[in-house]
């Protein structure tokens, strides 16, 4: 297993998002969405991006999602995270032991992960704001223009 991107890291920002939204819950889009945000940070005007600036990053979108699933399966077996039915379909909650679980990594990675997904959160957590930014992501991918910033919403 690779430890890059593996559902175990992915799990984990996602779990790191659950947390800083608990008790809201998340859908899988908003994860998506919120997730490239939290590594790409810089390029919507946000705190400097955890990973570098690669001019194909785009692509994480396509491979983002079945990650994002695996990750948020290891979180529901180990109890960090549930399933929650909602009108709008399936989402995903952090259980009372997430946030918790969050609170004890120490890991300077962590608190960089906590600080964007916090910012992350406070901008762009809405359904609506996620497909804004996933639309974003992909129209920078079509036209090669992945310098544009996104601004706040």
């Amino acid at each position: 297993m690779t430890p890059l991107n593996s559902p175990l890291e992915v799990g984990v920002r996602a779990l790191v998002l659950l947390a800083e939204s608990h008790p809201r819950p998340l859908d899988l889009a908003q994860l998506v969405a919120l997730d490239y945000l939290v590594l790409h940070s810089g390029e919507f005007d946000g705190p400097r991006s955890l990973h570098p600036d690669l001019p194909a990053r785009e692509g994480e979108l396509g491979r983002k999602r079945e990650l994002l699933e695996q990750g948020l399966l290891v979180l529901i077996r180990a109890g960090l995270a549930d399933i929650v039915s909602s009108e709008g379909g399936l989402m995903y909650a952090a259980t009372e032991t997430g946030p918790t679980f969050i609170e004890v990594l120490e890991a300077p990675y962590v608190a960089s992960l906590r600080e964007r997904a916090e910012w992350a959160l406070r901008h762009y957590a809405s359904a609506a704001h996620a497909r804004s930014v996933t639309h974003q992501i992909i129209n920078r991918a079509a036209t090669g223009s992945a310098s544009e910033g996104a601004g706040h919403g």
